[in-house]
């Protein structure tokens, strides 16, 4: 389960984040591209827009559910 207390200082504000645990396997990428991105130099991603529709929620929860480390979190705040 990801630690909101890890949470990456590139998350943009919102209810989802990525922690360090990320092994920057390209999952939450493939799944909801316009959400996460990776950060090159230090190798892991990190969600770089909240969901701005339900389209995008939904690819953002199932990007969470696929991550193979749970890295994603799902802080509870909009």
């Amino acid at each position: 389960m990801a630690d909101k207390d890890s949470k990456l200082p590139e998350n943009a504000p919102g209810k989802f984040y990525v922690d360090d645990q990320c092994i920057d396997c390209d999952a939450c990428r493939a799944t909801a591209p316009d959400n996460f991105e990776r950060e090159d130099e230090k190798g892991y991603s990190y969600v770089i827009k909240q969901p701005g529709d339900e389209t995008e929620y939904q690819l953002c929860i199932d990007a969470m559910e696929g991550c193979p480390v749970e890295a994603i979190g799902d802080d509870g705040e909009d």
